[in-house]
């Protein structure tokens, strides 16, 4: 049948030259020649073509010859003698007819059937070496860009001159116009794909959605701290939920907006990777990890670049979980605790979300002397997404608090550093956050919704309400989120408030209010003592317009828009974080504010606005292969002498 040689030339030109021709030019010929005829005489001149290129090929090569030739391709056809008339040869070398080879292939690819493309490929791998593309070298895990119709689009429509006030999207688009497609095929081609073209190494992948990053260490407040030429050891933590390629097959209809090839794991896997070598964290929290992705492709990955890795998988039939990665030349693992929030009979904790926490030693490195470093915490999870359930959110950050708390504990009473990264399914400034930043949360009758501040659900008749005690005392854990059987029983006779604490309402109004029954005595029981200016005022009389402590603005300081870290259908959305211990504070207005402690906040990479994804076709897209984005801090933790210590 010698229409197959056809489909096998076809092909291969097609997957050569199609990065050639614009994406709207393939499709206007395409649409403008639909259901014309082809002259006798071009069917005549296919038949020589193919005669010829049989001729051409090697003996061993050839394909058998027929009576007839049969053409079913011919119907949707325009200006194809060019096309036939010319060799294979003359076809690589020939511009003009490489300019409407682009229409014709794309065409042809598209009325192909299955079966004959499947044949093509294989005819093509039998081509003569003269024919065939090389084969380009490639960094390891270097990110693939398809070329396809929807990337083009995308990159026509920015505009360097309206948006060059972002340096994101400005270098998004001189990105583009800057990229050149390569004239050779990839190694590995994704079957039934729009061939894949390797991304230019000049240009970085990070320096396309370009992501500042800000050094902490030279505000005035951590300079206040860190000059006391206390050395510190330095680490970088990154959290990322890295989206399971299961999620992805079973909600195909969030990621509408993707093309398919780069919802494709094979494309995806080499750019996490590749974001994750880039940034080179020390210590490394996962969500959204896929079992088998984990086991066979994952965690040997992340031990040749030097990391211990935990994971735990999501309980029931949930395939995917956290994952906590660190490296061995930095820490030791002192202490490993997963979690499983699920509890059988317990409505409140009904569901498989998990989470791990782990006590770390740094190690610091050989001439430092007789020095030590204090043991740090980490913690990982996942927590539930549905919006409707925050009673359950709240119970599961209940339990985590209460294992950080048996983890962190010292033997003296008081913390380890803890560092807390995950996706919280909460917004800032929600019930939830406040929660983790406060300490405290007044829950009862508030509506379940309310909790992670997702979705606005006040027009329902009926919500679940929120009913203290929020979880049986079978569960083990006390409102304080602490397991009962750590907590220390009191001393008895022991008093139930400080002396400090009481003196705080020496000076209050109830104090200095004269009792109904008390003899009045003009000068003595009727006199109010007047408040000393250096007495420090009691948490009552200060009337702060923000009762809440003071929270990051979650702001784009250069911009003034909201910082995004998701984007479920195209709404961008800040749910997932890194929470670290810090020591309260109030200053002279009242307002409660945090400073660092043992453990310093030194730098931060900075997140991007809805409107600059938007600009790359939202998350995922070809270079950040996850619907979240990474996030990435740098902390420094004071080292200590042993004679001090």
């Amino acid at each position: 049948y010698l229409a197959t040689a056809a489909y096998a030339f076809f092909t291969y030109r097609k997957n050569v030259l199609l990065a050639k021709s614009p994406s709207t030019q393939i499709e206007g010929v395409f649409a403008a020649t639909r259901g014309r005829s082809v002259p006798e005489e071009q069917e005549a001149l296919l038949q020589q073509w193919l005669e010829e290129g049989v001729g051409n090929l090697p003996a061993s090569e050839s394909v058998p010859t027929v009576r007839k030739v049969s053409v079913t391709l011919t119907s949707d056809w325009l200006e194809g003698s060019e096309l036939l008339m010319t060799s294979l040869s003359d076809l690589n070398t020939s511009p003009e007819v490489s300019r409407c080879a682009d229409q014709q292939h794309s065409e042809l690819n598209a009325l192909a059937p299955s079966e004959l493309q499947d044949h093509a490929v294989a005819e093509m791998a039998r081509l003569p070496s003269e024919e065939t593309a090389a084969v380009a070298g490639s960094a390891p895990w270097a990110a693939v860009v398809p070329q396809t119709d929807h990337q083009t689009a995308g990159y026509a429509g920015i505009s360097v001159e309206v948006l060059n006030d972002d340096p994101a999207v400005l270098a998004w688009s001189l990105a583009c116009d800057a990229e050149a497609v390569p004239p050779v095929l990839p190694a590995q081609p994704i079957q039934d794909a729009v061939p894949f073209y390797p991304v230019s190494m000049e240009v970085p992948y990070h320096e396309i959605l370009w992501r500042d990053w800000e050094d902490l260490s030279v505000q005035p407040c951590v300079l206040e701290q860190v000059s006391k030429n206390t050395p510190l050891f330095e680490f970088r933590v990154m959290s990322y939920n890295i989206l399971a390629q299961d999620l992805v097959e079973q909600g195909l209809d969030l990621y509408v907006h993707c093309h398919p090839d780069i919802l494709n794991w094979n494309y995806r896997l080499p750019n996490l990777l590749q974001e994750i070598q880039h940034w080179d964290p020390d210590v490394l929290c996962l969500q959204e990890v896929q079992e088998n992705h984990y086991w066979e492709q994952l965690e040997p990955t992340f031990k040749e670049m030097g990391f211990a890795c935990f994971y735990k998988r999501r309980t029931g039939t949930k395939t995917d979980g956290c994952a906590v990665c660190y490296k061995r030349s930095r820490f030791q693992l002192i202490s490993l605790s997963p979690i499983e929030y699920f509890r059988p009979g317990l409505d409140i904790l009904n569901r498989d979300n998990v989470g791990l926490v782990l006590l770390l030693q740094p190690v610091l490195p050989e001439g430092l002397g007789l020095e030590a470093v204090s043991p740090l915490c980490v913690a990982n999870t996942h927590v539930l997404f549905n919006p409707r359930r925050g009673d359950i959110k709240l119970a599961q950050v209940a339990l985590l608090l209460a294992e950080i708390d048996k983890i962190a504990r010292t033997t003296e009473g008081s913390y380890y550093p803890v560092i807390l990264c995950g996706d919280l399914n909460s917004v800032p400034d929600s019930p939830l956050y406040k929660f983790i930043r406060n300490g405290e949360l007044s829950y009862h009758g508030m509506p379940a919704w309310k909790v992670s501040g997702q979705e606005d659900f006040s027009q329902q008749l009926y919500s679940r309400k929120l009913l203290a005690p929020l979880w049986p005392s079978s569960l083990g854990v006390t409102d304080k989120c602490q397991y009962v059987t750590l907590c220390q029983p009191k001393k008895p006779g022991r008093r139930e408030y400080s002396r400090d604490f009481l003196l705080q309402f020496r000076f209050c109004d109830v104090a200095c209010e004269r009792p109904p029954q008390l003899v009045l005595l003009e000068g003595v029981t009727d006199a109010k003592p007047d408040r000393p200016a250096h007495w420090p005022k009691s948490a009552a009389m200060v009337k702060d317009p923000d009762p809440q402590p003071f929270v990051p603005s979650h702001f784009l300081p250069q911009r003034g828009r909201p910082e995004v870290t998701t984007m479920p259908m195209g709404l961008g959305a800040t749910v997932d974080y890194i929470f670290y211990s810090a020591e309260p504070v109030e200053n002279r207005a009242g307002r409660r504010l945090y400073k660092d402690g043992a453990l310093k906040l030194l730098g931060r990479l900075s997140l991007l606005s809805e409107d600059v994804l938007l600009m790359a076709n939202g998350l995922p897209n070809p270079f950040c292969s996850s619907d979240h984005l990474c996030l990435l801090a740098s902390f420094g933790l004071e080292i200590s002498s042993l004679r001090e210590s």
